[in-house]
């Protein structure tokens, strides 16, 4: 069983300019991922706007990055969108089929109405049942349609399970990540916070890595803060601001707004994106300058850090 740890891409889905899933730029995705030094590859997930994909693109996006990584770093990946059960267990069973390393759980699908403990339960136990006991497991408490945070009952259910090997955070609370690191101690449960405002303070409170939405700007730095971070702390205090600051604008147009980004670094053709048809640029005044900065501030801390 691998272990799920360190920095993990929420990865992009880049399409054509008519709406086709863009394999090319995709490897191209997956070589810079490598480049940057990340640890796994987070393969069908909310940033790779699964909602808007076929679970016949789903399955192919998943199959298409264990093939092109080759083994080199882990692929975990979701891409169950349902809510009704019998369809969840054939998206899952299907996505578990691709070769993944670790097929990860939507916690808001387990209680789609946010009923509570015992409709979670029920839905956990039966897609238990359904999938094969080798498989690894991981949750993601995806913001939608909705963000269901686990309960530290549920959280400690699937921690001493032993069939869960990663939980993607999406609380945004240092206190939580603490609490739920304390929690899983003794168990392969590792808990990867998503959230860049605390993402230094997390990792030295023992969360296993760095699972957020700018992983698709700069792996790289925070690949540095989680591996060597503790090594220089003022340094990596310092390029946890930066970090912070510059994921602020995922509020502006994300996920297109990082495949403009990926566009001006010469990774996709087209900044083509099913969930948000708007023109980010025109849209948020002064985006093209954030992107920008980000790009020219990423150089800066690349020289900072290699030094």
């Amino acid at each position: 069983m691998k272990k799920i740890e360190g920095i993990v891409p929420v990865m992009l889905t880049p399409f054509t300019a008519d709406n086709q899933i863009d394999y090319p730029g995709l490897e191209r995705l997956i070589n810079w991922y490598l480049t940057q030094g990340v640890d796994a590859l987070f393969a069908v997930c909310q940033s790779s706007e699964m909602q808007f994909l076929s679970l016949n693109e789903r399955v192919e996006l998943a199959k298409f990055v264990v093939e092109k990584v080759q083994g080199r770093v882990p692929v975990i990946a979701s891409g169950h969108i349902s809510d009704a059960l019998d369809a969840q267990i054939t998206e899952l069973s299907a996505m578990a089929n691709t070769g993944i390393d670790a097929l990860v759980l939507v916690t808001n699908h387990l209680d789609p109405k946010n009923e509570g403990s015992e409709v979670f339960f029920s839905t956990l136990n039966a897609l238990l049942e359904a999938l094969p006991v080798t498989m690894p497991l991981g949750l993601y408490e995806c913001p939608a349609p909705y963000r269901r945070l686990l309960t530290d009952e549920e959280f400690s259910f699937c921690a001493n399970s032993g069939r869960f090997v990663v939980l993607k955070d999406v609380s945004c609370d240092l206190p939580t990540v603490q609490r739920r690191v304390k929690l899983a101690e003794g168990t392969p449960f590792n808990i990867i916070n998503a959230n860049a405002a605390i993402a230094w303070p997390a990792i030295q409170s023992g969360s296993k890595g760095f699972s957020g939405v700018f992983t698709n700007f700069h792996p790289e730095l925070y690949h540095w803060l989680y591996h060597h971070g503790a090594e220089q702390p003022e340094k990596a205090q310092e390029l946890s601001l930066f970090l912070s600051l510059s994921a602020v604008t995922e509020t502006l147009g994300y996920p297109k707004n990082a495949k403009i980004y990926h566009q001006q670094l010469g990774t996709f053709d087209s900044e083509f994106c099913r969930v948000n048809k708007d023109n980010v640029l025109e849209k948020f005044w002064g985006l093209s300058v954030l992107l920008d900065q980000i790009q020219q501030g990423t150089a800066l801390w690349q020289k900072k850090i290699a030094g």
